[in-house]
């Protein structure tokens, strides 16, 4: 093992010893022998079986059988979710085969943050996380099951399962996939009409058009954003069957891999005698992991707020500098769009997760000795799925890349380190996404010009305000002010600025997310201007540099004057309408971005 990653997890292991422990006691307490269902009084089991056919409440009442929970956040909102309206059924079908049943437990919330951007709607959207964490306690609340699936894809919406789930960590669970679109037009293309179109070069039905092309059809988009980034770190993670993340939609390999996930979930029970509770799979090493992966891709930074969360939910206590540390001898692998012209089928095709676990595991960057879905040891996650004669079988995954512009080898890597930078200094700690900037474009040090509204920067560019060099100050975005939205809607705009030759960089205690791109970002800023950081008294004209190579984020401005100014106000009337007054009570009980932007962070501190 290389030793910076044994270094982290030791001290992730020690700092979490006292949460940890208390959490395995809480799960451990609640895997008492036998199913639970057994145990409830005649009326509540009546009531829990009442809605199932004959052969299900024969199979129901042998404790034999495995009861599997199916939690799905399918809607026809969401691309990537609409393939699972098919997999209630073929997961009940999959399951009868053995003898065991499958109960749709319940739904989840699932908001699309690719319809959104930009809008009212996109303030509900880091909150929807604890909202679909507290619907999957409510779906596993019964009593029930003897194992869970958890059918989950896009940004919020699986790490708001994994912390419902952790919750119910005395349960085996395995996480079920629905794959990407096929390819439409190319990253660059839409990025390249997109950019046109801010600049009044391009009309809104050719931007129409383009988009059109992009977002196709069912299954997850296609470009390296948060939702790829979950599937891709629940399968390192050992969440996913072997290589199930991004095969394809409504295809035999797909259909194939979510009735093996449902059977395989029944061999982790305590009724098969290899009992794995998803409580004991995510563990230190795993989260490791988890990270190792995040910067070997160039993973989205909407998991800096995500996996502390997650870590939380399992009583453990991951850290930005943790995650830091690691970025700094973590090589990066692979190029996806933002990071690189390919999408992430053509990552798939060159490699995939087989070809990238394999390259991690040999350099010594992966634990290999952690539990999986699959058994014992990661090494099962060198090979890749597909049919033979119709049966679902493995064999190991390429060993070379078939194409090194997108996926390469430790031994020739794109970047020595990781894509993740932690920024800290006078103006509070953030994070960078750096894989996606130029080298050239990684230092800015420019005069602020400050916002409290992405319309305002668009208003700024439209009217020739900002052909300069710049710093844009985005405040009052963070979870205690207005839920954290993403805040892609700049995005375009200062990409023509930069390319016009202009310096430019955004502070912001708001968030980018998997689609952060060309422009050097210092995002989560905190303590944000909500809560009295600095942010709130930075003024037009201040000097920032912004240095994404040290890690540095300094406003020059004299220490007593910044001290002596008054903190500016925050936002009036962006918490009502859209529903946003209903998470008011949401947004006062938020954590920092760096303890994951959570609800439920004291109160899991308390539980552990």
């Amino acid at each position: 093992m290389h030793p910076r990653v044994l270094e982290v997890t030791e001290r992730l292991i020690a700092r979490s010893r006292a949460t940890r422990q208390a959490y395995l006691a809480l799960i451990r307490g609640a895997a008492s022998d036998g199913p639970q269902r057994g145990k409830l009084q005649c009326a509540n089991f009546a009531h829990g079986v009442a809605g199932c056919g004959a052969d299900d409440k024969h199979s129901l009442r042998m404790m034999n059988a495995a009861n599997v929970a199916i939690v799905s956040s399918y809607n026809d909102m969401l691309s990537a979710h609409q393939p699972y309206e098919r997999f209630p059924e073929q997961i009940k079908k999959a399951l009868r085969e053995i003898g065991s049943v499958g109960q749709f437990a319940g739904g989840t919330p699932a908001m699309c943050d690719g319809v959104t951007q930009g809008e009212a709607g996109m303030e509900l959207s880091l909150p929807s996380r604890e909202v679909i964490a507290l619907s999957t306690a409510v779906a596993l609340s019964h009593n029930m099951f003897d194992a869970a699936l958890m059918l989950g894809i896009c940004d919020k919406i699986v790490p708001g399962l994994m912390m419902g789930a952790l919750r119910f960590g005395h349960l085996p669970m395995v996480f079920v996939p629905g794959g990407p679109m096929v390819s439409g037009i190319s990253n660059k293309q839409k990025a390249d009409v997109r950019q046109r179109y801010a600049e009044g070069k391009a009309s809104r039905e050719e931007l129409l058009e383009s988009e059109m092309k992009s977002y196709h059809s069912p299954g997850t988009c296609t470009f390296y954003g948060t939702a790829n980034t979950n599937q891709l770190l629940m399968e390192v993670m050992g969440l996913h069957l072997p290589g199930a993340s991004f095969v394809n939609p409504n295809t035999p390999l797909r259909d194939a891999l979510t009735h093996e996930a449902a059977q395989q979930v029944t061999r982790l029970t305590k009724q098969s005698g290899s009992f794995t509770p998803i409580g004991e799979i995510v563990d230190e090493r795993c989260l490791v992991n988890s990270i190792v992966a995040l910067h070997a891709t160039g993973g989205s930074t909407n998991h800096t707020l995500h996996m502390p969360a997650i870590a939380q939910a399992a009583g453990i206590q991951l850290t930005w500098q943790d995650m830091a540390d690691l970025s700094e001898v973590v090589p990066t692998l692979s190029h996806v769009y933002p990071n690189g012209k390919a999408d992430i089928n053509h990552f798939q095709a060159a490699g995939g997760m087989s070809f990238l676990i394999r390259e991690l595991l040999e350099a010594g960057l992966l634990h290999e000795d952690v539990n999986t879905v699959a058994g014992r040891g990661l090494s099962r996650y060198t090979q890749e799925p597909f049919l033979d004669n119709g049966k679902l079988v493995w064999r190991e995954g390429p060993i070379e890349s078939l194409d090194e512009n997108i996926l390469r080898p430790v031994a020739r890597a794109f970047s020595p380190e990781g894509g993740l930078r932690v920024m800290e200094g006078n103006l509070g700690r953030g994070v960078m996404k750096v894989s996606a900037v130029a080298p050239e474009h990684q230092v800015v040090e420019a005069p602020a010009v400050v916002f409290q509204d992405q319309q305002d920067l668009a208003d700024a560019f439209k009217a020739g305000l900002l052909e300069k060099d710049f710093v844009a100050v985005m405040r009052f975005q963070g979870p205690r002010s207005n839920g954290m939205p993403e805040l892609h809607k700049m995005t375009p705009f200062l990409g023509v600025l930069q390319d016009r030759g202009f310096k430019v960089a955004l502070v912001t205690d708001g968030r980018m997310s998997g689609a952060s791109g060309k422009i050097p970002a210092a995002i989560h800023v905190s303590p944000e201007a909500q809560v009295g950081g600095a942010l709130a008294r930075v003024l037009d004209g201040d000097i920032i540099r912004v240095d994404g190579v040290k890690g540095t984020l300094e406003l020059k401005v004299d220490a007593a004057e910044f001290a002596a100014r008054e903190p500016a106000k925050g936002l009036l009337g962006n918490n009502v309408g859209t529903g946003r007054e209903l998470f008011a009570f949401m947004r006062m009980a938020f954590s920092s971005a760096e303890q994951g932007a959570s609800a439920f962070t004291s109160a899991l501190e308390t539980l552990n």
